[in-house]
């Protein structure tokens, strides 16, 4: 079963990552970099500060807590299923578009970019839903277009996005539940 089921990743793989161009290289490449979103985040936080005043620092707490703990359980997840990424597979070193020679480290199960940006998307929506109807759409597509952008790229598998993006959304869900629990007791004066 695990084999068929790798047999399927490396097929949906190469056939996404053979759907590129110049053009698209220089926007996925740019999709993927993380300073690349910097205004976007500091939108969010104009918004979050708008909407919660100074309950924002807890927020951004949040924040911290969620990305650290995204990005560790999915380093750690590399660690432990070692499975290399497409781009440092030999079987497949003919076969696969990479953009400006980068792969990144050894393992790639699961996607790091994956699991980071749906969490942060999960968590923001119950903050920022109220600002515009399509809000949540825009989140959830933001963290998907960024996740493709790491297949493109050549540096995951489908599956190494797929279980990132459930590892992140798993870990979005549970900080907010954490903090919905917790912030009776951070907004009392003391």
């Amino acid at each position: 079963m695990i084999d068929l089921l790798n047999r399927i990743d490396t097929w949906l793989f190469l056939l996404l990552n053979g759907l590129h161009n110049a053009w698209l290289d220089e926007l996925m490449f740019r999709i993927s970099h993380k300073l690349t979103w910097i205004p976007l985040y500091v939108f969010f936080i104009v918004l979050l500060i708008r909407k919660y005043k100074l309950r924002i620092f807890w927020i951004l707490v949040f924040v911290v807590i969620l990305i650290t703990l995204s990005d560790q359980l999915s380093v750690l997840m590399k660690n432990l299923f070692q499975r290399l990424r497409p781009c440092h597979n030999d079987e497949l070193d003919l076969l696969i578009h990479t953009v400006k020679g980068k792969c990144g480290g050894k393992y790639g199960f699961v996607s790091s970019h994956a699991s980071n940006t749906f969490a942060l998307a999960v968590f923001l929506i119950p903050f920022l839903k109220s600002y515009w109807k399509g809000f949540s759409f825009s989140l959830i597509f933001w963290a998907a277009l960024v996740s493709y952008s790491r297949i493109y790229l050549g540096v995951h598998y489908p599956g190494d996005i797929l279980c990132g993006a459930l590892l992140g959304v798993a870990t979005g869900i549970t900080l907010v539940k954490v903090y919905n629990f917790t912030s009776g007791y951070l907004a009392r004066p003391k």
